[in-house]
């Protein structure tokens, strides 16, 4: 912490027995010790704060690199998925567009038999042994 050697340690400390005395000496080293031991704590303490404020912002800028990613990635997907409703919007106009034209038109109406000719003889109905609607027939 402060760059005192041995040598220098121990002027200190004969100075201070010949101020302070013998007898008051160990209680003011004691409370010197506490005193430099709460400074180291205070020290330790706002070192860890000063890295937790480091770690958050580093936190915060991934943070915002990931929301930044996941943006592009929505967007980039949201473009796609545009443009293949689009491409296959198109795909499916071109294949209607042919349906619709007069000839497919024609051919969608549903085909009726032509008429029998004048002179083929009519077909019998058949009785197939049960009435088909029970109220027809009471009224007949």
């Amino acid at each position: 912490m402060f760059d005192i050697g041995f040598s220098e340690l121990m002027v200190i400390a004969l100075v201070a027995l010949v101020v302070i005395g013998p007898e008051r000496l160990p209680r003011v080293a004691r409370t010197a010790g506490h005193l430099l031991g709460r400074l180291q704590r205070y020290v330790g303490d706002v070192k860890s704060d000063i890295n937790r404020e480091i770690q958050l912002d580093e936190l915060k800028k991934m943070q915002q690199q990931v929301e930044d990613s996941a943006r592009n990635l929505q967007s980039s997907v949201t473009q796609e998925f545009t443009s293949l409703e689009s491409t296959l919007n198109q795909s499916l106009a071109q294949a209607d567009a042919p349906a619709l034209a007069p000839e497919a038109v024609e051919a969608s109406v549903p085909f009726e038999p032509p008429p029998p000719p004048e002179n083929t003889p009519a077909v019998p109905q058949m009785e197939l042994g049960f009435e088909a609607d029970p109220a027809a027939k009471k009224t007949a």
